[in-house]
This record gives structure tokens, sequence and C-alpha cells, in this order.
């Protein structure tokens, strides 16, 4: 039987990016098509504006009345009332817990020529935050930037593995290998984009631990 690793015990994948991290705060991430509404959040990480990342329904089913929202410069426009805006860059600290925002944009994956999904300049984030002692990287819709090489003691990596819009399976291994986290978790998978197959490809060619969690 597969005994699952130990830093993915607190961690609850929600289907494509969302991730319900449980610890002495409960963080949500880009919350998208929940099943339920029975999970609240303490804070909640929108890494950019596009409606599969912030979804103002999805949003709402997650919040409670003291929910911390921290979000890109766009999504927090679309969100609005409370909305905490973080550039690439800028930190924030809520309830005790330290929140980077850092970038997340395209350099090889084109909606038309010269034209990126994700444009650099758009400021859309992926987030370092620390809980509980624990550093987890959430990489938003991004390619495998150079920043990235820049990361240092991840012990838990969110990075995207479908291809079109963000890394490949093969770019996220290599992203895994330069971040070297403690354990890499496969998102951007089996909901839009991406399937089984694109996690499992980047479990193989990745050289650090990786968990494929289950909806």
């Amino acid at each position: 039987k597969h005994h699952m690793h130990e830093l993915a015990k607190n961690i609850e994948w929600l289907g494509h990016d969302c991730f319900f991290i449980s610890g002495s705060k409960k963080i949500c991430t880009d919350p998208f098509q929940l099943k339920d509404a029975k999970r609240k959040a303490d804070i909640l990480l929108i890494s950019h504006e596009h409606f599969d990342h912030c979804s103002l329904e999805d949003i709402e089913k997650v919040s409670a009345s003291e929910t911390m929202i921290v979000a890109s410069p766009q999504a927090a426009k679309t969100i609005g009332k409370n909305a905490n805006a973080l550039k690439p860059g800028q930190m924030i600290e809520i309830k005790r817990v330290k929140i980077l925002a850092v970038p997340a944009y395209n350099i090889n994956k084109f909606r038309a020529p010269e034209k990126p999904f994700h444009p650099k300049e758009d400021q859309k984030i992926g987030f370092v935050f620390e809980l509980d002692g624990k550093r987890y990287y959430h990489a938003g819709d991004t390619d495998f930037i150079p920043e990235m090489k820049q990361l240092k003691n991840i012990d838990v990596a969110f990075l995207p593995v479908s291809g079109i819009y963000v890394m490949t399976a093969e770019e996220a291994a290599e992203a895994a290998n330069a971040i070297k986290p403690k354990l890499a978790i496969p998102m951007h998978f089996g909901s839009i984009v991406g399937s089984e197959k694109d996690a499992e490809k980047f479990k193989s060619l990745a050289k650090v631990p990786v968990e494929i969690l289950q909806v």
C-alpha cells in the first residue's frame, strides 16, 4: 500500500490548482469548481484573474467572515472587497503566516505569435508561504522561469504539469530538479487540460519525491 509522504498529510487537493492546507491556519489556493462548501479558509491565495483560478463563486464557498484574501493585482480588482493585492516580490504577513508573491509567466506558451497566455508584465503570481515552520511554493500558471532557480529551502512545491498554458510534464520536472523541494505535488491537470498521464510522466522525470494526490 502506498504510504503518503509525511509532508502531504495535511494537504488536500480539491482539483486543478486548488489545495487546502491545514495546520495552525487553514490555507486555500485558487479554488475552482468545488464540490462542497464544508471547508473554510483562514487565508485564501489567488494567483491570477483567469476564471479557473479566480472563481468568485468558489471563493465565496471557502470564505468565512474573517477569511483574508491575498491575490495578484488584477485578481484583487476582480474580487474587490477585502482582497490584498500583491505584486511579484512583495510580501505580506497575515495571521502570522508570511506570504511572498513570486513571478509567474510564460516564456514559450503563446495564444498568438508574441502573445503569451500569461505575460510577464501582467504581474500574475505564484506564492511562497510559511505555515508551521514549513515553506510551500504554489507556482500559479507559469513556465519554468529563471526566477525559480532562486527559490531556496522549499518543503513542498505545487507545480503545473499540463502543458499548453503552463509547463509540460518535462518542463515541470526540470523546475522541480532546480528547486529541489522535499516534496513536489503536480497540479493543473484533470480539470481543464492535462491528465493523470502528465502527472505520472512528471513523477517519472523528477529527481525529487513526488506525491500525486487524488481529488
